[in-house]
């Protein structure tokens, strides 16, 4: 028998609001020992996701683009539209400054085989599971799928 998302996913998650303060978030990461949250709206829709890896930015800092000089001109070898993002992250104050915006999702009833297929391919490490109003009722993480291994 195939296992379906909702059978392995983390239910009822912990979420968070981007106007939530990055402390806060960060708080939230460290004393339940979890690397990422849910990002909600105010009707409880998925707008990001706040994980470590977003959080590095501000330890780590940003490297401006590189450019070369030619007859006065300034010429970018990568996009500057980037380190501005970039810039924005280390600055945040807020989740929703930080978070990753446009997270990919899985439905519940969809094969823990195709969640951990995308997980791997995507190299992400976790997937809110949202129902068909767009509310998070979940969350499934590499650690969830490798427990749903050890049971069968």
């Amino acid at each position: 028998m195939t296992k379906a998302v909702a059978d392995v996913m983390t239910h009822d998650p912990i979420v968070v609001r981007p106007e939530t303060p990055l402390q806060e978030a960060i708080q939230i990461l460290a004393e339940r020992r979890i690397s990422g949250l849910p990002v909600v709206d105010r009707s409880g829709e998925l707008v990001g996701v706040i994980s470590e890896t977003d959080l590095m930015w501000k330890e780590t800092g940003v490297t401006p683009p590189a450019y070369i000089m030619f007859l006065d001109s300034v010429i970018y070898l990568q996009n500057p539209g980037a380190y501005e993002r970039d810039i924005h992250k280390v600055l945040g104050q807020t989740v929703g400054e930080v978070m990753s915006k446009n997270p990919i999702t899985i439905s519940p009833d969809q094969p823990v085989k195709e969640a951990a297929t995308i997980m791997h391919q995507r190299s992400i490490h976790r997937l809110p599971v949202i129902d068909g109003t767009g509310q998070v009722i979940g969350i499934l993480t590499r650690g969830d799928i490798i427990r749903a291994m050890s049971l069968d």
